[in-house]
């Protein structure tokens, strides 16, 4: 489908690697560029690591634009100005899907990962082969080629940038607080960012946003498709452990997810799984109670003499902490820390710690600093030491909530790394 064309790939991170390895299968002939001159080369392709050669962009039928670079970088606009095709990954890998498939996609904040993954185990369990990835994972130029009945696509606001026809049958965003906003410029940018997902649906596709969004509300109102809400009808909306899909209705009891965000994570897969094109399933015949939790998301990870550990090590900043501490049903002893994010308020986070949180205790380089934003909690100077404190403190009944509101460089090389270490010291093991 691509034979002949030239191909230029910008960036050589998962999601250019797997745009230049679909381009190839097709045929095209490829050039991979990226500023690390580090990066490792793509088999079978041209590769320009450490500059951006100008032959690469001007002379390319197509410049392919991994989400790490802006839509407004240089290379990027001198290609533009060449007259050569610019699409995202997501864009390119989505002209060669079938154009019959149906496309789930979430945005979102916070939670379009867990999101994600629900929606996808639930089409599974009913039967449906599921693709599930996207920002998640698996770039979609990898799903290109599979038998697939559905696509659920996890979609970053950086994604959202160069979109090409990206279409999806039922999209959300779940929430927007402020993030990525040196690329987006301020809360109204990022929100349009958002609402691109749903540019090019049709009419009797699914389109939703929460109640409440006055931002949202606002790039979504001239958006098509068919306009639902996140916590209000038309839409969804939870009682207890029943979530109400329209006029269709799911019950979440007996769920091994634990906290009431992730509960409400589920209803809203469900809502996406009732309307996944040909792939929908009924509401009777979903099962969230097979639900598995993503690693480092509200996951359990320990139970010792009466107490749950919990890692929500994916909690980067304060709003994402806030989550994981208002879904917290215990008693919960909270530990926050790690290498601080610019702008961050943890004044933000003393209400969900209210009446939820017995003890406090902080950590690592902003430790001292969420101390004194919070006041009355312990300081210690690692995670290890703020395992041991929880140890000795928490209360047969109580939960042993990580959900530190701070990136992990101060001592990891990522979320997934601090969440390991948590979940081994939790279970008493030595790192």
């Amino acid at each position: 489908m691509l034979s002949g064309s030239r191909v230029t790939v910008l960036g050589a991170m998962r999601s250019g690697r797997a745009a230049a390895a679909l381009a190839l299968r097709l045929g095209a002939e490829v050039c991979v560029t990226d500023l690390d001159p580090e990066a490792a080369p793509v088999e079978g392709a041209r590769c320009a690591m450490g500059h951006h050669p100008d032959d690469m962009l001007t002379e390319a039928d197509v410049v392919v634009v991994s989400p790490g670079v802006p839509a407004a970088a240089p290379p990027v606009r001198r290609a533009v100005k060449a007259g050569v095709e610019v699409v995202g990954e997501l864009g390119f890998a989505h002209r060669f899907l079938p154009p019959e498939l149906p496309i789930v996609a979430i945005t979102g904040t916070n939670g379009k990962s867990t999101v994600t993954s629900f929606t996808g185990q639930l089409l599974q369990a009913a039967g449906r082969r599921a693709f599930v990835g996207g920002n998640l994972g698996t770039p979609l130029s990898e799903a290109v080629g599979g038998d697939w009945d559905v696509a659920v696509v996890e979609v970053s606001s950086y994604q959202l940038e160069l979109p090409g026809a990206f279409r999806a049958r039922a999209a959300v965003i779940l929430n927007l607080t402020p993030d990525h906003l040196g690329r987006h410029g301020d809360m109204r940018g990022y929100a349009a960012a958002k609402a691109r997902i749903f540019d090019r649906m049709g009419p009797d596709d699914l389109t939703t946003i929460p109640v409440g969004d006055a931002l949202l509300r606002e790039a979504w109102a001239d958006k098509p498709g068919r306009k639902c809400w996140l916590g209000q009808q038309p839409g969804l909306t939870l009682d207890g452990e029943r979530a109400h899909l329209f006029d269709q209705e799911v019950s979440l009891a007996g769920m091994q997810v634990v906290g009431r965000i992730p509960r409400w994570n589920a209803a809203v897969a469900c809502l996406l799984a009732t309307h996944a094109g040909e792939a929908a399933v009924p509401a009777r015949a979903l099962a969230p109670e097979q639900l598995v939790a993503l690693p480092h998301r509200m996951e359990p990870v320990a139970e010792q003499d009466g107490v749950l550990w919990i890692n929500d090590s994916k909690a980067t900043n304060v709003d994402a902490a806030v989550a994981g501490i208002t879904s917290l049903e215990q008693p919960g002893v909270v530990l926050l820390g790690g290498r601080g994010k610019e702008g961050s308020d943890y004044g933000l986070l003393a209400e969900a710690l209210r009446g939820r949180a017995r003890r406090v205790i902080c950590f690592g380089e902003a430790g001292p600093v969420i101390a004194d934003a919070l006041g009355r909690c312990d300081r210690v100077d690692r995670l290890e030491d703020a395992v041991a404190l929880a140890r000795a403190v928490a209360q047969p009944g109580d939960a042993v909530l990580l959900s530190p509101a701070c990136a992990s460089f101060d001592a990891f090389e990522n979320f997934e790394h601090r969440g390991d270490a948590f979940r081994r010291l939790a279970n008493g093991e030595a790192l």
